[in-house]
């Protein structure tokens, strides 16, 4: 029998606050669920309360993990006005660093960094020659002030940037710099811009190409993003590096997360092996 393929996903679990209560949220989270359907065995290190009932949600779809202890698990709060969105971030973990790591997960093949609130630095992001990496930037792209307020930041980083193999936005994380496209397309071997219904472009060291993405009812775009970016990097795997099937299968996974509230829209095991047939 064939070993499963492994994933070690890097960042903060958080708590969502909504309605009054906590439910589970961060890319992480959305990536450990959705790389077990694709049949990954996932290492997740994070950092949390380490009594959060929150992480006994996330733990049937890990292998291992490591939680490093905190007084805090992040936590973020999202006001709906109707000028739009408020976000806050009313709690932040530990920083996350290589040292973090076991050792026996440095040879892991494919790394998933997805920081949240800059838990992350470059050392970390570069400390993985051998595997394939991607980077979801989303939280590389915010501040927030000591009212926990959270705003846009403009973030390049060469030397990391460069250092990766793939990274992932979507358009609105830049919506306030949208010449971070082109920056980050020169500076990227692989750069995704995701356009939620309007497709995506994919960048190969520059050169620009488009994909489409199906359409759907929308219900929460929450977590759309996250699973993208894992399935693609699964994909890749699993397609031996065929890029145009694997920005396939990710933007119906994407679609998929969409359809459904919170981390629920993750993808089941028979969605992804339907998306892979």
């Amino acid at each position: 029998m064939q070993p499963k393929p492994r994933i070690m996903l890097i960042g903060h679990m958080t708590a969502d606050l909504v309605n009054g209560g906590r439910i589970i949220g961060g890319t992480v989270s959305y990536a450990a669920r959705t790389a077990f359907a694709f049949g990954f065995d996932a290492y997740v290190l994070t950092s949390a309360v380490v009594d959060d009932p929150l992480l006994d949600e996330l733990k049937p779809y890990t292998k291992e993990w490591v939680v490093v202890p905190a007084q805090s698990t992040s936590t973020f709060e999202n006001i709906y006005l109707p000028t739009g969105r408020v976000q806050y971030l009313r709690e932040v973990a530990r920083p996350l660093t290589y040292a973090d790591v076991p050792a026996s997960w440095r040879e892991i093949e494919q790394v998933l960094f997805a920081p949240l609130t800059g838990e992350l630095d470059g050392d970390m992001m570069q400390s993985f020659p051998h595997a394939t990496t991607l980077l979801t930037g989303q939280g590389l792209l915010r501040q927030w002030g000591e009212d926990g307020r959270v705003t846009f930041r403009s973030w390049v980083d060469v030397h990391t940037l460069s250092h990766l193999d793939w990274f992932v936005l979507s358009e609105e994380d830049i919506a306030l710099d949208p010449a971070l496209e082109a920056r980050y397309a020169q500076l990227a071997r692989h750069f995704v811009l995701t356009r939620a219904e309007k497709g995506g472009t994919h960048y190969d060291r520059g050169k620009p190409s488009q994909y489409a993405t199906p359409q759907v009812q929308v219900v929460q775009p929450t977590g759309a993003g996250d699973v993208f970016a894992v399935s693609l990097l699964c994909a890749l795997h699993l397609t031996h590096g065929d890029i145009s099937r694997s920005l396939t299968i990710a933007a119906h996974a994407g679609a998929i997360a969409v359809t459904r509230p919170g981390w629920e829209g993750a993808p089941t095991v028979d969605e992804v092996n339907q998306l892979l047939r």
